[in-house]
């Protein structure tokens, strides 16, 4: 298993608009991810960056600004935790990414 969204999607109000996932640790490691946006002009996500101990799940909140109606994405990338690692951001940009999950985002 692997790391899973739950909801998988959201709809949104192009008007704008807020909409909490969790992220589902699936596996045996503790993770560390980040997340990617298709639109950073109308999309914020919370946090961008973070870990998820095994077997568990962290809240991602994405909130959506006013705009014209579109589809989008979010791109989770994610990696096993180094051992020692306590800032998710620092510690992003020395791992593999090892799997993704995508969040597709629907503006109407």
């Amino acid at each position: 298993m692997s790391v899973t969204s739950d909801p998988p999607a959201a709809n949104l109000p192009a008007a704008g608009g807020t909409s909490t996932h969790n992220l589902v640790n699936g596996t045996q490691d503790r993770l560390i991810f980040k997340v990617k946006s298709t639109n950073n002009n109308e999309y914020r996500v919370n946090p961008v960056f973070g870990f998820i101990d095994p077997g568990a799940q962290t809240p991602l909140e994405v909130i959506r600004s006013a705009g014209p109606p579109k589809e989008d994405k979010l791109v989770v990338h994610y990696a096993p935790a180094p051992a020692d690692a306590t800032d998710a951001q620092a510690s992003f940009g020395v791992v593999i990414p090892t799997g993704d999950v995508t969040i597709m985002l629907t503006a109407t």
